[in-house]
């Protein structure tokens, strides 16, 4: 499993995205209420482009709705 987008403040809420898993549908880019989850530019092994998270300023407040959204289960939440 690789992850991406993982903020080096795992006291905060966030996601972790498993890349090789995610097939690229940007149905959690649709719904992250902050706008804080983007299409990579990277392909993965499967040959799509991933979603990472871009969240500098720490504002994922770990809501969930990109993690349900998710038909692969890629997204993981910890809050």
């Amino acid at each position: 499993m690789v992850y991406a987008s993982v903020r080096e403040s795992e006291t905060m809420p966030t996601i972790k995205i498993d890349i090789d898993k995610c097939k690229g549908c940007v149905l959690c880019v649709e719904v992250c209420p902050h706008v804080l989850i983007k299409q990579s530019k990277e392909i993965n092994d499967q040959g799509y482009q991933y979603v990472v998270l871009v969240d500098s300023e720490e504002k994922c407040n770990g809501c969930t709705v990109c993690a349900v959204m998710c038909p692969d289960m890629c997204i993981e939440v910890f809050k």
